[in-house]
């Protein structure tokens, strides 16, 4: 591939983004895309990403059609609402908030109605994840931010869009 995994790795800054048209246009619209959050994990208060940011990150890309966001028992109410408030399902676990979000991406890899997975978190803990994503025949977007995003995961999906992070945001 000429290039090589660079031209799947999109960076996202607060002057909007770089190569994201090759990235819409081998998406394509009508796509209908699962988005899975890692919240302990994307959504701290010194990273200052927030759920506009990755919604904003996917559109164009196609139809949004499952979108949850995974906490543990320690995630303020203030959060909880307003995840559920943008639209999203939260998901509040008292254990491990990694195995949740790997039952939920295999319950959507297997989603008919399903056509691509996106993740957004730096842990490559999920790289089994987007393997069997890819697969079975899924598109893979990982979303995620710098410092700590895992080399590996973002090599391993199809498309990977870093957001900048920052409190100034």
């Amino acid at each position: 591939m000429p290039g090589g995994n660079w031209e799947k790795i999109i960076s996202i800054t607060k002057d909007g983004m770089r190569s994201i048209g090759t990235m819409r246009r081998k998406i394509g619209r009508g796509k209908r895309i699962a988005l899975l959050i890692d919240g302990p994990n994307i959504l701290r208060k010194e990273f200052g990403v927030k759920l506009e940011d990755i919604v904003e990150a996917l559109e164009g890309l196609g139809d949004l059609r499952v979108s949850k966001v995974i906490l543990n028992q320690y995630a303020p109410q203030g959060l909880i609402e307003a995840v559920s408030n943008q639209g999203f399902e939260a998901i509040v676990v008292s254990g491990e908030t990694g195995v949740k979000l790997a039952v939920e991406a295999m319950r959507e890899i297997y989603n008919p109605n399903i056509d691509v997975i996106a993740l957004a978190t730096r842990n490559a803990e999920f790289l089994p994840v987007i393997l069997k994503a890819k697969e079975k025949g899924k598109e893979t977007i990982v979303i995620g931010i710098e410092p700590g995003f895992s080399a590996a995961l973002k090599h391993a999906a199809d498309y990977t869009i870093i957001l900048e992070g920052g409190e100034g945001r």
